[in-house]
């Protein structure tokens, strides 16, 4: 896969994500302001705009930050990392229209500039039934611009990993603004019961999940109980405790450690992918190579080291095999160190 990935341009599979996101969206858009027109006949197509993409929007948001810890939770939602960026810019692009026709509905009449009216309107910060909402929508819009922004890996080369994780890290941020703006705003407008209902059912399911997938990962993080052999390598999991051509993630000296076995073998590489610190322990062996689950960023798992021309490098740590159990030495090498996989016995063997 890293011998043909290219982090700029669209692969078939990703036309496809994007023509069936544009579909899906278009389609919400179009049954919102159907529906819209057959339930209320004084509506108008600019208000349910507004409302059919603030929802989608927010809808989406939802979307994104559960993709996270669903992966942690459940292997079989990893494809969905893969774009998960394109539903970021995809929120935004909702929220900028929801903005923009939001604006001059009821900002583009006034006697100032339209931005300048959404700030200076309301100041009645202390009050809740008057408190400047929309000021927080727009915040909230500014940080999603930001990262659609600077998704493209072009920024994350540019800022680095860390700062660029560090900036994309405020969409919950962006996340709280549209909570507060929505139940400042359209829940104080609309008396509908089931409206404050699904938003604190959205609430909810994402700190639910938050919650459960870091108990899960706190589990997984508890210092190793065996003891030390005598020259210094930890009993980290028996061989069966690691799927076939997948690994187990283990915690190390304070470092995340992704403990792979295929092919007969067990290695041990850093847990993290030198590209945007994907978590390598979920990826899988593909072709001999550990391939990342974020983008497909391949490493040798005996080396670390990526396929040329690439040349990320991983730290690698020392494997043994006693019997069922795997050891592993929680000082790591320098990235691109070769170290010998260790062999698992066949069953059954002599």
């Amino acid at each position: 896969m890293s011998q043909t990935y290219r982090a700029i341009g669209w692969n078939r599979q990703k036309r496809r994500y994007d023509a069936t996101l544009a579909a899906a969206v278009l389609g919400y858009v179009v049954l919102f302001v159907g529906a819209g027109f057959a339930t209320d006949a004084n509506a108008t197509v600019e208000t349910l705009i507004i409302r059919a993409c603030g929802t989608c929007a927010l809808l989406l948001l939802h979307v994104v930050l559960a993709i996270g810890p669903l992966c942690r939770l459940d292997r079989r939602f990893l494809p969905l990392l893969y774009n998960r960026r394109h539903l970021g810019v995809t929120t935004f692009l909702l929220g900028l229209v929801h903005g923009v026709f939001a604006l001059i509905q009821f900002h583009a009449l006034a006697d100032v500039n339209p931005l300048v009216s959404v700030l200076v309107t309301s100041r009645q910060y202390s009050s809740l039934t008057d408190f400047p909402f929309q000021q927080l929508g727009l915040a909230a819009l500014f940080i999603l611009f930001l990262m659609a922004a600077t998704s493209h890996d072009f920024w994350l080369r540019a800022l680095s990993a860390p700062a660029w994780k560090s900036l994309h890290m405020l969409v919950y941020v962006a996340y709280g603004l549209l909570v507060a703006h929505v139940s400042l705003g359209a829940l104080q407008a609309e008396r509908h019961p089931a409206l404050p209902a699904l938003l604190l059912a959205g609430l909810v399911v994402v700190l639910g999940l938050h919650l459960r997938a870091a108990h899960v990962e706190r589990v997984g993080d508890r210092p190793l109980a065996r003891a030390a052999e005598a020259d210094g390598f930890l009993d980290v999991c028996a061989v069966t405790d690691i799927p076939d051509s997948r690994a187990k993630a283990v915690t190390l000296a304070g470092e995340r450690v992704a403990v792979y076995r295929y092919d007969g073998k067990v290695s041990a590489v850093s847990g993290v992918c030198r590209h945007q610190n994907g978590p390598l322990a979920e990826g899988k062996v593909v072709g001999g190579c550990i391939v990342c689950p974020w983008h497909g960023y391949e490493y040798d798992p005996a080396t670390g080291c990526a396929p040329p021309p690439f040349t990320e490098k991983l730290p690698t740590f020392a494997v043994r095999v006693y019997g069922e159990r795997v050891l592993v030495h929680p000082r790591p090498h320098p990235p691109g160190t070769r170290l010998e996989p260790a062999i698992v016995a066949r069953r059954g063997a002599a």
